[in-house]
């Protein structure tokens, strides 16, 4: 095979001294990726070998020669990104971290999809070195990983100095995002939804192999899919290498060479291969995609491929050898780009620092009391408190990067006029990646897994955000936000019937409780300019992983507290607002914008003579976090009545107030009106909760 140095990124050498070896080595080398997959799902009894099998020679020739990594340290921030899309083949990475050093053992490999084992059935990020980011969902990856191409863009235009070259490896953002992604992913919509805004952006940074078997789990793809992908792809607006021959490792090497030289589109490469190759009763059909050979067909795989029938897991000694010298001359050069960026530091000492406190995610001291400015006792939709926010932040923390889907008019969210516009839509001749307002158009899906791999590549804190009703469009990607603890913000407004006019179909009710019942999110709910304000310094200041937000399309009052109140409260996830002077009748438990409504229900009480203690519950999560004896403080268990009021569903505060408690909520869709029509018909006035406390109590 003919070197391929002349045409690689400089700061990554290839040539026949390390890059490439003896054929029947480097066939060999390709044997072992096969093996160990077929191994690990045969003791496994259940995973998926075809895709592994098929891709072994093309991935091998990424790993080895074009992917900029160091085995030794996976988070080093010059890296290249690799985002294994059709995260099923999770044996292939597995096989590849292994053999070129990652901290993943044979045991490991032996331990595949087992309890507690770093190889689970699809790959995890957090779990796994080496591992990115969490797939498996169909195009989630590959979603994830125009997210993560577009952040490297943005800070190679606003942290790499003057004069940035993007063809110098060694400063920050300069990096290549390079993926897998089979025919599901690009079934799937979120694909399309991230393919039309990777073209439209000119993410020329973004390398995807298309693995084009022509198989599915039900049989060919051609009972289900039969569109010209490399042509929708071009109509995106991508440069597409079409008919790459998978075993072709020099092929494979020119088509991405070229993908690299073309700076201004992302490229899908186009691999013709077979499923199951190597493997005689399987390969080219459907039943190569999932589950074991089984040992007969094992046998014949291995006898086919010239492989050792004894034993399992097998890596031959010239294959280590091989790979161990591939290994070593990676953190090599890594160490030689670190020289390189030190150099880069002291002539841009300027960008450096600014580069370091994105990463290290830097805040200013007095953030809260910056946030919390102004914001007391103002009357406000929680969605235009939202808004101020973001404003100030866009200087506070010059790393904030998000957007809405092509709902920012109705701050959901909104343009920050100080950050500036990423994409064509900053104008001509202006540079499409110095700005941090992100146009995301009408894709919600993608928008969340975009968002997901901002954060995951390190460097901007991501938000995005649409209406309330739209979370559904976007559910998968905020479960892999979770699942990854992903910094990702979601911004969601007009969140309850009180979105008025619009009507049901646009009316949360079920909403907001579904996504609190999700793990490892925490949703806050606020009810005025300080619990907003107070939600937006949690994200930046005290959590590790992704956040939510529930806001008003409609004003609500600014409450009043009582003279004790810390707003660091808020982060208790609840805290009383008003009190009686004598021990509470009952306790009126709100969330957001019913808040305001249990004050006024209080004193209606207050009026016949109930003692109504008024709690405000931002977030269920932070709450139910604390220790009892601190949640007894707030919501008593000691038979004092506790009503949940939330213009929504509010069986989320069914735990608080008891089955047979009462919950003042929504039991039906919502209707077209005005909200404040709404608010009569479905009961939330003062006057109904007052009556409905009484019967209650």
């Amino acid at each position: 095979m003919p070197p391929v140095a002349s045409n690689a990124p400089r700061s990554l050498p290839v040539d026949a001294s390390t890059g490439h070896a003896d054929p029947a080595l480097l066939e060999k080398v390709e044997n072992t990726i096969r093996f160990l997959t077929v191994d690990a799902v045969e003791r496994a009894g259940i995973g998926h070998v075809g895709a592994a099998m098929a891709l072994a020679a093309s991935a091998f020739e990424l790993f080895d020669n074009h992917l900029r990594f160091d085995p030794k340290d996976p988070t080093w921030p010059l890296r290249d990104r690799f985002v294994l899309s059709n995260g099923h083949a999770s044996m292939l990475q597995y096989s590849l971290l292994h053999l070129f050093g990652y901290d993943l053992s044979l045991e490991d490999i032996a331990d595949f999809r087992q309890l507690g084992s770093r190889t689970p059935g699809h790959p995890e990020y957090g779990h796994t070195a080496g591992v990115e980011l969490t797939t498996g969902p169909l195009g989630q990856g590959f979603a994830h990983g125009v997210g993560m191409a577009l952040a490297a863009r943005m800070t190679a235009s606003q942290f790499a100095g003057e004069a940035a070259d993007p063809t110098d490896r060694d400063r920050p953002g300069n990096h290549f995002v390079y993926g897998i992604a089979g025919d599901g992913c690009l079934m799937e919509g979120v694909a399309s939804e991230a393919a039309s805004f990777a073209g439209h952006h000119g993410l020329g940074n973004l390398i995807f192999f298309y693995d084009d078997n022509s198989i599915t789990i039900d049989g060919e793809t051609n009972i289900t899919f039969g569109e010209d992908v490399p042509k929708r792809f071009e109509a995106y607006g991508w440069q597409v290498i079409n008919s790459v021959e998978g075993q072709d490792r020099a092929g494979v090497a020119e088509a991405l060479v070229a993908a690299r030289e073309d700076t201004d589109r992302p490229t899908l490469i186009v691999l013709k291969t077979l499923i199951g190759r190597g493997a005689p009763n399987f390969e080219g059909r459907n039943k190569a995609h999932g589950g074991p050979l089984g040992a007969d067909e094992t046998k014949l795989a291995k006898e086919g491929l010239g492989w050792s029938i004894e034993g399992e897991l097998i890596v031959p000694d010239d294959v280590r050898a091989y790979c161990d010298e591939r290994s070593a001359a990676k953190t090599a050069e890594r160490k030689a780009s670190d020289a390189r960026l030190d150099a880069w530091r002291s002539a841009n000492a300027d960008a450096a620092t600014k580069w370091d406190t994105a990463r290290t995610r830097s805040m200013p001291d007095d953030l809260v009391e910056k946030l919390l400015d102004g914001m007391e006792g103002v009357k406000n939709a929680t969605r235009n408190h939202s808004k101020t926010v973001l404003e100030r932040l866009a200087d506070l923390v010059p790393y904030m990067t998000g957007g809405s889907a092509d709902l920012a008019g109705s701050a959901a969210p909104p343009i920050v006029k100080a950050a500036g516009i990423v994409g064509p839509g900053a104008g001509e001749g202006i540079d499409p990646f110095a700005g941090r307002n992100i146009h995301f158009g009408v894709r919600e899906h993608a928008m969340g897994a975009i968002a997901n791999g901002i954060a995951l590549d390190g460097t901007f804190l991501p938000y995005c955000g649409t209406f309330m009703i739209f979370s559904d469009y976007m559910r998968p990607s905020i479960r892999l936000a979770a699942l990854q603890q992903t910094r990702t913000l979601f911004v969601f407004t007009h969140d309850s019937i009180f979105v008025g006019e619009d009507g049901p179909t646009h009316q949360p009710v079920e909403q907001v409780d579904s996504l609190r019942v999700m793990p490892d999110l925490t949703v806050f709910r606020p009810a005025d300019g300080v619990e907003t304000a107070m939600a937006y310094a949690y994200y930046l200041t005290q959590t590790t992983g992704p956040i939510l937000l529930s806001l008003t399309r409609q004003g609500l009052p600014g409450l009043e507290r009582p003279a004790g109140f810390d707003p660091k409260d808020v982060w208790n996830g609840a805290y009383i607002v008003s009190d009686p002077a004598e021990k509470a009748d009952v306790v009126l438990l709100a969330t957001g914008s019913e808040v305001s409504l249990a004050v006024e229900a209080a004193a209606d009480l207050a009026g016949d003579g109930i003692k109504a203690r008024v709690v405000s519950m931002p977030s269920v999560e932070l709450f139910l976090e604390q220790s009892e004896a601190d949640q007894d403080a707030i919501v008593p268990d000691d038979g004092t009545p506790i009503v949940g009021i939330e213009a929504g569903r509010g069986e989320t505060l069914r735990r608080f107030v008891g089955r047979r408690g009462l919950i003042i909520g929504m039991e039906s869709f919502g209707a077209s009106a005005p909200y404040s029509a709404l608010a009569d018909h479905f009961g939330f006035n003062a006057k109904n909760v007052a009556q409905k406390v009484k019967a209650h109590v």
